[in-house]
C-alpha cells in the first residue's frame, strides 16, 4: 500500500492513541496524523503532549486534541472518548500503545504495583474499547491495535505483572475480534521487541528499575517503523485483518 493510497483511506478519520507523549505512541499518533487522521493524544505529561499536539497541526494541518490523564483513570478515559466524539465527530481507530512496569520478584513486588501495571496495561485498553466499540459498531468499521510485547509470549524474571499483563491484551484483542468482526470492527495485537524508547531499551540503560538486561542500539527497533506498520494496519483493506504479529529488528539476539 503507498503512502498516497494510506493518505486516501485515512483521511478525515479520527484516531485516539494513548502513551501519545513519547516513545511509540508519539510516533504511531503523528504517523496517523500525517496519513490523514484527525488525532486525541492521551498520556500523562500535559506539557510533552501539546508539543506533540503543535507538531502535528503545523507539519500536517490535522488536528490534535491532547488530553493529558492517568490511564487507571476510567472516569478520565471515558470522558477522553465523549470529548474525541464531540471534536471530531467520530472514532475509527484506537491505539493503545501505553505501558508501564513496576520490575520486581514475585516475593517482592507489592499487590499494590501489580495493580498499577495491570490498570494502565490491560484494564485500560478494556475501558477504551468497551467506550469506542458503540461508535465503531454504528459506523460499521473502525480498527483496534493493543501493542503488547514479547514478554507475551514467553514470561520473564522479576516482570511478573508485565508479563501477565501483556498476554492478558491478546485475550482481550482475541474477544475484541470475535464481537467486533459482526459490525466491521477490527482488531490486532503487536508483539514488539526492544524499541529504542526512554525506558524500553538502551536510551535508558543507565536506569536502576530496568526490569530487564537490555538490547544494544543497533538491535533495538525506531518507534517510526512500528508506527508505520500501526498505520498501515488501520489503513488497510476493510475485509482484512491483522488478527496479531511480532515485530522485531532483523538482528535481535533476544528473539526468538
Amino acid at each position: 500500500m503507498s503512502v498516497d493510497t494510506t493518505k486516501e483511506i485515512l483521511a478525515g478519520q479520527a484516531a485516539v492513541v494513548t502513551g501519545a507523549s513519547s516513545g511509540l505512541g508519539r510516533a504511531t499518533a503523528i504517523g496517523l496524523a500525517q496519513a490523514g487522521a484527525d488525532v486525541t493524544l492521551l498520556a500523562r505529561g500535559e506539557g510533552d503532549l501539546r508539543q506533540v499536539a503543535r507538531e502535528i497541526e503545523e507539519a500536517t494541518g490535522r488536528r490534535a486534541l491532547p488530553l493529558p490523564l492517568d490511564l487507571a483513570d476510567e472516569a478520565a478515559l471515558l470522558a477522553a472518548v465523549d470529548a474525541t466524539v464531540a471534536a471530531f465527530g467520530r472514532i475509527d481507530v484506537l491505539v493503545n500503545a501505553a505501558g508501564t512496569d513496576v520490575p520486581g520478584s514475585v516475593e517482592g513486588l507489592a499487590v499494590a504495583d501489580w495493580d498499577r501495571v495491570l490498570a494502565v496495561n490491560l484494564r485500560a485498553p478494556f475501558a477504551l474499547a468497551k467506550a469506542v466499540f458503540p461508535h465503531m459498531r454504528r459506523a460499521g468499521r473502525g480498527t483496534i491495535v493493543n501493542v503488547s510485547s514479547v514478554a507475551d509470549k514467553r514470561g520473564w524474571a522479576n516482570a511478573s505483572a508485565y508479563c501477565a499483563s501483556k498476554f492478558g491484551l491478546t485475550g482481550l484483542t482475541q474477544a475484541l475480534t470475535a464481537e467486533g468482526k459482526p459490525h466491521g470492527i477490527r482488531a490486532c495485537v503487536l508483539y514488539p521487541g526492544g524499541m529504542a524508547t526512554i525506558w524500553g531499551t538502551w536510551s535508558a540503560a543507565d536506569r536502576d528499575d530496568q526490569p530487564h538486561e537490555l538490547p544494544p542500539p543497533t538491535q533495538a527497533l525506531p518507534p517510526a517503523n512500528v508506527a508505520a506498520l500501526i498505520v498501515w494496519i488501520a489503513a488497510a483493506p476493510r475485509e482484512l485483518v491483522l488478527n496479531e504479529a511480532i515485530v522485531s529488528p532483523l538482528d535481535e539476539a533476544g528473539w526468538p
